[in-house]
């Protein structure tokens, strides 16, 4: 059984963005967040070099895996080795639009197959002891009734996901690329809100938009849980205030200074594995975002962390650059 998650903050899933050395620095921000992988197909999990889909750190606790796929037996077997990797959570992508998603069944279009879902959703409850948990949309195409809404979550609670990740706007799923489908369809925070009130007995977490903690206070008056997306990883800071702001928690608040020397010990392990500085430190480069120095704080590791030799030291350096900066 996986460690015991709460969903009232979480960092959704973000594909080449959160993988496991970005979840690592996060964890360094706040204890407290849920943080998700990358979406993995079950296929891939099944066929493919699983150390390095799903290999994780045991410091990312609490951590949850999304799968995508429609077929309900592959999707237990993907679960299932989920579990045995050690993860918290198993949950089922149905709110990615892109092409590549919809040509192999899975994403945003499953919405409209309500009964695939759920299918999943018990064969992969059978094969864990995980909770599993749904993504997606509030509709898709010209299906973006409250109605649709609440019928694919009925049909899908049936079956036994009692945690809804719910992103505030309708996918359009011809047209419109992943980008544009994070920003031009109309946001309806009202819709996740009606959902929660409608369903009581369901957690419902709101995603899309979210970009500061107090906006996540104001969620959190409607619903159980909050999921920040781009934020998270162009202002990663902002997590700092998570573990006491959302969970009152009363640790200290690490300085950017100190996440930088925290990050030191894991970047020796990883580079002694044959990890370049560079997979890690892209991660790293939003550290000091609306501060000042912040652009000189990118450039300083941009332009050198892909250089042969190049190590932790380099953060340090650029870490003592910003505190001239600002002293």
């Amino acid at each position: 059984m996986g460690t015991p998650t709460s969903h009232k903050f979480s960092v959704a899933p973000m594909m080449e963005w959160t993988d496991r050395h970005e979840r690592y620095f996060l964890r360094q921000i706040s204890r407290r967040a849920l943080l998700y992988t990358e979406m993995v197909t079950a296929e891939a999990v099944i066929h493919g070099d699983r150390e390095r889909l799903l290999g994780f750190s045991a410091s990312e606790h609490p951590i949850a895996l999304q799968l995508g796929g429609a077929d309900p037996g592959r999707m237990a077997l993907a679960a299932e080795v989920g579990q045995e990797y050690g993860y918290d959570e198993v949950n089922i992508n149905v709110g990615c639009p892109s092409d590549r998603v919809q040509s192999g069944r899975f994403g945003a279009c499953l919405m409209g197959e309500a009964e695939v879902v759920a299918a999943s959703v018990r064969a992969m409850a059978q094969a864990t002891d995980l909770e599993i948990t749904v993504k997606s949309r509030i509709g898709i195409d010209d299906q973006d009734s409250y109605d649709f809404l609440r019928g694919f979550v009925e049909v899908v609670a049936a079956a036994g996901c009692k945690t809804f990740i719910v992103h505030a706007r309708k996918a359009i799923l011809s047209g419109l690329s992943p980008k544009q489908n994070r920003e031009i369809p109309p946001l309806d925070y009202d819709r996740v809100y009606r959902l929660k009130a409608d369903y009581p007995q369901l957690e419902i977490v709101i995603n899309g938009g979210i970009e500061t903690l107090a906006q996540c206070q104001d969620h959190l008056d409607h619903v159980d849980g909050v999921m920040v997306g781009r934020v998270a990883y162009q202002s990663p800071y902002m997590l700092a205030g998570v573990d006491r702001g959302i969970y009152g928690d009363a640790a200290a608040q690490a300085s950017r200074e100190d996440l930088v020397h925290a990050m030191l010990p894991y970047i020796k392990e990883q580079m002694a594995r044959g990890v370049r500085l560079n997979a890690i430190s892209r991660h790293m480069l939003g550290l000091y975002h609306g501060q000042p120095g912040a652009r000189a704080w990118r450039r300083y590791i941009s332009e050198r962390s892909h250089l042969p030799g190049a190590d932790g030291s380099l953060l340090l350096a650029a870490a003592a650059q910003m505190r001239q900066l600002v002293s």
